[in-house]
């Protein structure tokens, strides 16, 4: 395989800053910049495309080293130690990072369970919440997570280090406009013909528990402020709502807290 030796803040070196730092350019190089031995065994595990690998030759374990000899990739970077701690965004500097292609956004391709359970996510505003969606969704046995409307990306470090290995396990797909979304509930009610959609709400709907969340169904999770948009919630075949002590100060939930628990119910429900 061959490899680049880079010693100095070149061209090929800003390229991964940016990878890592800007949203515009990582979409138009369909690269993302990763780091941590779990996310990086997760996505060789999941068959993500490895672009390349960048490490210091000077401080590679075994692990690191069989990493680099067993997965295939297009070209390889050795970079000074000094550049590598610049790059990496641990304290303890990475001895491996890898540059990722993204995947397509087709709701189509993921392959559903016999009995689907889809969670979806209405325009995320926060990369700590998206990430931890991504990996309560992985955890507790959805099929897929679905992001809508602008939101943060979906590919931004802080995200993949927040989900750690389950964003490389979890589909999760990213769509534009509803029209897309609701052919693709349609074709879905057609196919199961008990397919519902739940949304969630703040206010003082049917409590979780007390709904059937056994069928195949979608989760539907609003914005972290504004809520579920209306156009879902007309959407939704029932609205739920997780009940709350009548002595509590909060009258909400965070939003991946919130998600956590509506499908530990699912889960429950489905007795997995």
């Amino acid at each position: 395989m061959k490899e680049i030796k880079i010693f100095s803040k070149n061209n090929i070196f800003q390229k991964f800053v940016v990878l890592k730092t800007n949203r515009n350019k990582r979409y138009r190089y369909n690269e993302f910049l990763v780091e941590g031995v779990r996310s990086l065994n997760e996505a060789v595990k999941n068959n993500w495309k490895i672009k390349s690998f960048l490490y210091d030759r000077n401080n590679l374990s075994g692990w690191a080293e069989e990493m680099i000899n067993k997965v295939k990739t297009d070209i390889n970077y050795c970079l000074s130690s000094e550049l590598m701690e610049e790059l990496s965004g641990k304290e303890d500097t990475s001895e491996l990072m890898a540059v990722i292609e993204m995947r397509e956004d087709k709701l189509d391709h993921v392959m559903l369970s016999d009995n689907p359970f889809i969670v979806l996510f209405d325009r995320p505003s926060n990369k700590g919440n998206l990430g931890t969606m991504i990996r309560s969704c992985d955890a507790l046995g959805a099929d897929m997570l679905i992001i809508t409307g602008h939101s943060v990306d979906l590919y931004d470090t802080d995200v993949v280090v927040s989900a750690m290995g389950s964003f490389f396990n979890l589909p999760v797909i990213r769509i534009s406009d509803n029209k897309t979304l609701f052919e693709y509930i349609g074709r879905l009610k057609e196919k199961y013909s008990n397919f519902i959609t739940i949304g969630t709400t703040a206010h003082n709907e049917n409590p979780i528990y007390s709904a059937e969340l056994t069928s195949p169904l979608m989760l539907m999770m609003g914005n972290e402020t504004r809520g579920l948009n209306k156009a879902f919630k007309e959407y939704c075949d029932l609205l739920c709502t997780i009940p709350m002590s009548e002595k509590s100060y909060a009258t909400s939930f965070n939003v991946s807290c919130a998600a956590s628990i509506l499908m530990y119910e699912i889960t429950r429900q489905r007795g997995i």
